[in-house]
């Protein structure tokens, strides 16, 4: 599999949705001196709805996870459209995982690791794995997760 994430994500099949547009005031993307900040974003599907639910009442972790993976695909539409390429990330530094679920669902992480395993996916073992919160909370229009990172960039 060749190193370029662009060419992964077409390797891997995966589509990814048109990059979401801010739903306030702030900014999707901001880049600091090598690092690029992502503002917490959400499990929008291809057609422009987002997941909803929340774990522990109406989904399950499987479908949980899967929501994860979408904010990952989402996230990466979003990074697309402000800096272009992928390939100009070097590594995923932080990520902060918030899972919309009830007070008794106590697996945030096993649902992260959606949007994880797909990082990993595309930018490899070394440079997809950074470190990671991953919490429960009352997310906003009832989405099922909602995830903001930080990426090195080259």
């Amino acid at each position: 599999m060749t190193k370029n994430p662009d060419s992964r994500i077409a390797g891997l099949g995966l589509n990814l949705p048109p990059a979401p547009v801010p739903m306030g005031v702030y900014k999707p993307v901001l880049v600091v001196g090598k690092l690029l900040y992502v503002s917490g974003q959400g499990p929008l599907r291809s057609d422009g709805t987002l997941i909803k639910g929340r774990l522990g009442d109406d989904l399950n972790i499987e479908q949980g996870k899967a929501a994860a993976r979408q904010v990952g695909l989402a996230m990466l539409s979003n990074i697309k459209s402000h800096i272009g390429e992928l390939n100009k990330i070097k590594r995923l530094v932080k990520t902060f995982g918030m899972v919309n679920s009830t007070p008794y669902f106590d697996q945030h992480a096993a649902v992260i690791n959606g949007f994880s395993e797909l990082m990993a996916e595309v930018f490899g073992e070394v440079n997809g794995i950074g470190v990671r919160s991953a919490v429960g909370m009352i997310l906003p229009f009832n989405i099922a997760v909602e995830v903001e990172a930080v990426f090195e960039l080259h």
